[in-house]
């Protein structure tokens, strides 16, 4: 897990020197949040299928609703200068969003989804959360594999509300995305 350290002693990075880095060997993932670089272990054969399941129903919700908004899986990344640079689990981006974007560039999200596991659970609640409230992220979804829990966070101004738990025999609805309700138990099972 990666350590916030707030010593002015500790490298920053630019944008082009992250995408420099080489890959980790034990292919960790990489971040950047305000030039400094964070460190999480790569996701495990659980938090693979949780994605993968999340991607099946809101892609299904989306298809259903007809919603034109665009769903991002893995990988794609959300980067708001040359110092900031991160890649969600998932985030979905409403048009309306995508139209006021830069081309070529997503520097928010409508909805971010973090599917948090032992190994990035601080990190993850904690300083990746705050840096997407800063961005206008309106709605996270904390996915906890361990507990097979959903904390939805909403964001109030610059900052998230607490927060409500939906736990496995609950219905989580989004704010962001109208209609689409998703039965928490569907995200842990097949």
């Amino acid at each position: 897990m990666a350590w916030v350290n707030t010593s002015p002693l500790v490298k920053t990075y630019t944008l082009e020197e992250f995408w420099a880095l080489p890959d980790p060997p034990d292919h960790s993932k990489l971040e950047l949040i305000a030039g400094v670089l964070y460190r999480s272990p790569p996701p495990e054969y659980r938090h693979d299928n949780v994605v993968a399941r999340l991607i099946r129903l809101i892609t299904a919700a989306l298809i259903r609703l007809g919603d034109k908004g665009r769903l991002f899986a893995p990988r794609a990344a959300i980067w708001t200068s040359n110092r900031t640079y991160l890649e969600p689990d998932l985030f979905y981006i409403t048009q309306e969003t995508e139209a006021r974007l830069e081309p070529e560039r997503r520097t928010t999200a409508d909805l971010v989804i973090e599917v948090i596991s032992q190994g990035s659970s601080i990190y993850d609640r904690n300083t990746k959360a705050e840096t997407y409230a800063a961005l206008g992220v309106k709605e996270l979804w904390l996915v906890d594999e361990t507990e097979q829990t959903v904390e939805l966070r909403t964001l109030q101004g610059a900052r998230y509300d607490e927060g409500r738990v939906f736990e496995k025999e609950d219905a989580i609805e989004s704010s962001v995305i109208t209609g689409l309700t998703i039965e928490v138990k569907k995200i842990f099972e097949d």
